[in-house]
């Protein structure tokens, strides 16, 4: 019998199973603090926060005296009360790059502020539900996050990645044997990505009764699990179609009738095989930008707000909960936008 759950579903229980293998190696009082979580966080935030806790008692495993003697699993509640902030410093200072299984492990700025917010999660919940004494996360400040510039394509280099998408002209002989196969594909799929700057685990997500060509819209299911209609142009429009129609005479895989994008083996499409072919095209396209599905996201960002000036509308369409992460991402464009402002007023005429 065919799995009829969706692709959100079938992630969301492909989640849960990998996060009981990791709790497996944890001590069992972690349990508590998942279960806490559990209606307020997505299971791929749990999983996430499972592997960051893990490496901190891995840490703890290999440099705290009173750990080393114990293995992860039997390590107590109260070593949480015996952990100093130099300690977790040290932590922090640890993961910047360390080896495990054979594989050299790094983490930027971004990555350590990531993994102390979860650990400052952890303690919180213990603290708050009176099973530790003391807070000690809380006491150590999260590492300064120098902003980053959008990486974006230019109005022309959008055009020629398209154009390369359907030409295929510099693409090798081996790869152009698939493109012939792949090309409406791809260019419907990266079409819909730069016209709606949806993610791209939305767009993979993608059911064919999730396309509404009456109403120009697409239903997406956003990160927080919530679902939300994206809408789209003509040229989004015509692709799609180009592509449905296409689609129309292939035969899925068992359990992928209702995946939108296919692969060539006729399963839904995975976020690493778009993200492979958002590589592939892009790098005979631009040679100084790495350009990832999430560059392409950012690319509709600024054209929409280049094009509207709203930034709530923006934060709307992306799909933002806080206006202010939009708001920082775009700041250097607000401040370009500022500085037209002063140009555009004249107080006298020349």
């Amino acid at each position: 019998m065919a799995n009829t759950d969706n692709y959100h579903d079938v992630q969301n229980k492909q989640n849960i199973v990998k996060l009981r293998a990791v709790l497996d190696t944890l001590p069992p009082f972690c349990g508590e603090f998942f279960r806490g979580i559990a209606d307020t966080t997505s299971t791929r935030t749990r999983l996430a926060y499972a592997y960051d806790i893990r490496v901190f008692f891995e840490f703890l495993h290999e440099t705290n005296s009173v750990c080393a003697k114990m293995e992860v699993k039997d390590i107590p509640i109260s070593v949480l009360n015996q952990v100093t902030r130099q300690d977790i410093e040290e932590y922090l200072s640890y993961i910047s790059y360390y080896e495990k299984d054979g594989r050299e492990i790094t983490n930027t700025e971004r990555g350590k502020a990531r993994k102390l917010s979860c650990l400052r999660s952890f303690y919180n919940y213990y603290f708050q539900n009176e099973r530790i004494d003391k807070n000690t996360a809380e006491l150590v400040p999260v590492p300064k996050l120098h902003e980053k510039a959008i990486i974006r394509l230019d109005p022309n280099e959008v055009a020629t990645l398209l154009d390369q998408v359907e030409a295929g002209s510099k693409l090798t002989k081996k790869e152009l044997a698939y493109h012939e196969k792949t090309k409406i594909r791809d260019v419907a799929l990266l079409t819909l990505l730069l016209g709606t700057g949806i993610r791209v685990s939305e767009c993979v997500g993608l059911d064919i009764q999730d396309v509404d060509f009456e109403n120009g819209g697409i239903k997406i299911r956003r990160k927080g699990g919530y679902e939300a209609i994206v809408y789209f142009g003509e040229e989004v429009e015509n692709a799609l179609l180009d592509y449905m129609e296409q689609r129309k005479h292939v035969i899925p895989s068992s359990g992928h009738e209702n995946a939108l994008f296919l692969s060539l083996q006729n399963r839904r499409i995975t976020v690493r095989a778009v993200e492979n072919l958002v590589k592939k095209y892009a790098s005979r396209v631009t040679t100084l930008k790495k350009i990832t599905p999430h560059k392409l996201r950012s690319t509709y960002g600024t054209n929409l707000y280049q094009e509207t000036g709203d930034i709530y509308l923006v934060a709307d369409v992306l799909g933002h909960k806080d206006v202010n992460t939009t708001r920082k991402h775009y700041a250097t464009m607000q401040e370009d936008r500022r500085r037209m402002a002063a140009k555009v007023v004249r107080l006298r005429e020349d």
